[in-house]
């Protein structure tokens, strides 16, 4: 009988892990970022030989109420002016909702970009057994996809994810070391590398000189044969974290932000 119950009482032991499913897998310790946070930059636009100072972007992080729980409001604005935007016009606004664990509940999009607009939604919903994101497009007024995916493992947008790598451990990597991640883009989740490209010291618009990590972010397709470079990244060298130049590729050409100010750190 004992033999049964230790037997038994083994076995509730080697479950417990298990039971507590994709859900609790997915939970990061936020030591980068706090309410407040207030992140301003200037951007620049490069395409082909056109590189010119195109306007201002910001990211900004509150704390807020989704739902009946708190979490992590994060607001980045990317807007062009002058020539770059009589070039290109941007005027995106990405909104991502984060809980305390770091874990993805709301991305939107809105985004002007040449003469297209479209808008963007993710939301994420969580249990024991995986998560289900229910994700829509609308392109220049026409309903492109409204579906719901399902996976089991931790997955993350455009905005959500620069909280993580914010919060990544890169101690003991070396250039060229990678962390793998899932990624929702559009309807497909897809793999996503998080490349360690070393360290370097980057003096931003501020006047201040950084040492700073690099990273970038690196999209694949479900047998990692195609790649696509979606975002890179100077994060400062300290437990803040903060980008002070981030990346974005667009349809034409690509947005450079410079970090310009920085106020609420956490560190």
């Amino acid at each position: 009988m004992n033999k049964i119950f230790n037997l038994f009482f083994l076995f509730l032991i080697l479950a417990l892990p298990l039971s507590q499913g994709v859900s609790a897998q997915c939970k990061i310790v936020n030591n980068a970022f706090k309410d407040g946070e207030n992140i301003t930059y200037d951007l620049y636009f490069n395409y082909g030989i056109v590189k010119a100072k195109a306007g201002t972007g910001s990211m900004k992080t509150e704390m807020v109420n989704y739902r009946g729980s708190s979490a992590y409001n994060t607001r980045m604005l990317l807007n062009t002016t002058g020539l770059a935007g009589s070039i290109y016009t941007v005027n995106d606004t990405l909104i991502s909702y984060v809980d305390m664990d770091l874990r993805p509940l709301l991305f939107t999009k809105n985004a002007f970009e040449g003469k297209d607009y479209s808008q963007e939604i993710q939301s994420f919903t969580y249990n024991g057994d995986g998560i289900k994101v229910r994700t829509n497009r609308i392109f220049n007024g026409e309903k492109r996809f409204d579906e719901t995916v399902t996976t089991n493992s931790c997955t993350y947008d455009y905005l959500s994810v620069l909280s993580l790598i914010r919060n990544l451990d890169y101690s003991g990597m070396n250039p060229g070391d990678q962390k793998q991640i899932q990624f929702l883009s559009g309807r497909e989740i897809v793999n996503m590398a998080v490349n360690y490209n070393g360290t370097s010291k980057i003096k931003a618009n501020n006047g201040v000189t950084y040492n700073t990590i690099q990273i970038s972010l690196t999209i694949y397709d479900a047998a990692f044969k195609n790649k696509k470079e979606a975002i890179s990244a100077s994060l400062t060298d300290d437990a803040n974290r903060v980008p002070v130049i981030i990346n974005t590729h667009l349809n034409i050409g690509a947005i450079r932000a410079v970090l310009k100010d920085v106020t609420g750190l956490r560190n």
